[in-house]
């Protein structure tokens, strides 16, 4: 199984993120699931790393020319590939997955995570989404969502695309007793 992990390059945040991104990383890596994520080495995206690698598991870098010329990617990876750009970089890290997992983020992060959820809507994905809400980072976006299916701009049934947690351990459950959300998504992606 191979989970993609979108996380922040921050190292400012509180330390109750990276305690979970280490945590994520390590519980990752002894359940036998490979790991894909931005490649970066610093943030949440390097402690996910140093987690995987501490725990010999196997984790994939996936960064933007741009960004490894800035020096920005882990240098103690297995595996980094090198994209032309930053579409590039996601359609390679959601295009390889099994699974879907967002970390808290900046902006960056945050237009993963949504593109993740258009392409669930749209039957292009078939895995879970989880979203890990350490400290309630994604609870206003949560609820913007919600606000979304209220106003007619998602269906009901949309609702049930993300699952959502507090813990870590959870995220490995989630992904283990994933079953499916739709069998056709796309024949009611349109909301007429």
């Amino acid at each position: 199984m191979k989970v993609c992990v979108l996380a922040a390059s921050s190292n400012r945040v509180d330390g109750a993120y990276a305690e979970a991104s280490e945590e994520l990383g390590c519980l990752l890596a002894k359940s036998g699931m490979e790991v894909i994520y931005g490649g970066g080495g610093i943030g949440l995206m390097g402690k996910l790393a140093d987690a995987v690698i501490k725990n010999n598991g196997r984790i994939t870098g996936v960064i933007p020319r741009f960004m490894k010329d800035e020096g920005w990617g882990h240098n103690g990876i297995s595996e980094m590939i090198v994209t032309a750009d930053l579409r590039e970089r996601k359609n390679r890290m959601m295009d390889s997955s099994d699974a879907i997992v967002a970390l808290p983020g900046g902006i960056g992060t945050l237009e993963e995570l949504t593109e993740a959820i258009t392409l669930k809507q749209l039957g292009l994905f078939r895995g879970p989404v989880v979203i890990l809400n350490t400290l309630n980072y994604y609870s206003y976006f949560l609820k913007f969502l919600r606000h979304m299916i209220s106003g007619n701009f998602m269906r009901q049934e949309h609702g049930e695309m993300w699952s959502v947690t507090g813990t870590p351990a959870e995220v490995i459950k989630i992904i283990r007793d994933y079953k499916g959300w739709h069998e056709n998504p796309g024949s009611f992606a349109r909301i007429d």
